[in-house]
């Protein structure tokens, strides 16, 4: 018989787990597969949508970071140093960046964005492989989940321009060329059929099914292919590749850093202790986000007045050497956040997590 649900490693539970960390991608694929068919091939992006995705949980994700860090005391005292650089070195490298040309700044950061997603990915499958021991073929899941973020990225790469871009138009280096673009999806559907053909030979030796581990494999397949090599429009990718990253970050924070084989979060206290305290805690990343996206707008972009109108009376900064300094400023919590959450939550393996992980580090990057 397969392992009862009880015996499966979830970080908190198969209802949390399920509803906020597995589930987010196959809603977002579901969702997409309803919208009238112009929202899959067109650049277009309602402002309705970019509201509910980019500044309420893309950009509101971010500040997830800061309640593992600099508004918790202990983690501060701990990471003091890092929390001081982090932020400088981010400033400092994306004002020479700037200054040495506004693209040459948006691609560094898209590309430090592209291994904080995948990294986030590589780490669930860390926590829910914790409890595997060694095994013939293991590697293949690790192997699974880097190609599941890679492939769709590399024949984004090797196609022609698409309708949707990571931060702006031109952000990613890319070059037409079919040929590479078809021998990648071999190779990827070579690796899936591997990796398929190992679940079900583990299955008939020893009737275990890692059900999380298997729909976080899934979920991040779909997603990244549906939102990038299948679906060529903007509000399907940033529905994809939005809420698959951003809503399970913030359960992730939410939980609290894994510190036990069961995964148990230390006790909330102040305004997040209580029911209720994950309204105020979603609410607060929501006015950051808000505050961080309006100095955008005013700032720089001018393209939602309707949603940032008080924004509207700063001035228009245009010049290439007040922008050289601004824009780093503005990102700040973006880069920052990257390199962070490099660090906030890898940690030594211990004994209460299992003798399979005496020789890793695992979490979420």
């Amino acid at each position: 018989m397969n392992a009862p649900a009880s015996s499966q490693p979830w970080i908190r539970s198969a209802r949390y787990d399920g509803l906020l960390i597995l589930a987010p991608p196959f809603v977002a694929l579901l969702v997409v597969l309803v919208l009238p068919a112009r929202f899959r091939a067109t650049g277009e992006l309602p402002l309705l949508a970019w509201v509910g995705l980019v500044l309420l949980i893309d950009v509101a994700h971010v500040y997830g970071t800061l309640f593992q860090t600099y508004f918790d005391p202990v983690r501060r005292r701990e990471r003091r140093t890092l929390l001081w650089v982090a932020p400088l070195a981010c400033y400092a490298a994306g004002v020479a960046l700037h200054s040495a040309g506004g693209l040459w700044f948006w691609r560094a950061l898209a590309y430090l964005a592209v291994f904080h997603f995948i990294r986030q990915q590589y780490g669930f499958l860390r926590l829910y492989a914790r409890r595997e021991g060694p095994a013939p073929g293991a590697w293949l899941a690790t192997a699974t989940i880097y190609a599941a973020t890679l492939y769709p990225l590399v024949y984004w790469h090797l196609s022609p321009p698409r309708n949707f871009n990571w931060f702006v138009d031109g952000d990613f280096v890319q070059r037409d060329w079919p040929a590479a673009r078809h021998w990648a999806t071999a190779l990827y559907g070579a690796l899936l059929v591997a990796y398929a053909g190992r679940e079900l030979w583990l299955w008939r030796r020893t009737r275990a099914f890692n059900v999380p581990r298997n729909l976080l494999l899934a979920g991040t397949a779909v997603s990244w292919y549906a939102g990038i090599v299948w679906c060529n429009g903007d509000l399907a990718f940033t529905l994809l590749n939005v809420v698959s990253h951003g809503v399970p970050y913030l359960a992730l924070v939410w939980q609290g850093r894994p510190t036990s084989a069961t995964v148990a979060a230390p006790p909330r206290r102040g305004p997040w202790a209580g029911k209720y305290g994950w309204l105020a805690f979603l609410g607060l990343i929501a006015v950051f986000a808000y505050l961080e996206e309006g100095l955008w707008d005013g700032l720089v972009w001018r393209e939602h007045g309707p949603v940032f109108g008080w924004f509207q009376a700063l001035p228009d900064v245009s010049r290439a050497a007040w922008l050289a300094w601004l824009v780093p400023l503005l990102a700040l919590p973006q880069s920052t956040h990257y390199v962070l959450d490099g660090f906030i939550w890898r940690r030594a393996a211990t004994s209460r997590l299992g003798p399979q992980r005496s020789q890793a580090q695992v979490g979420i990057h």
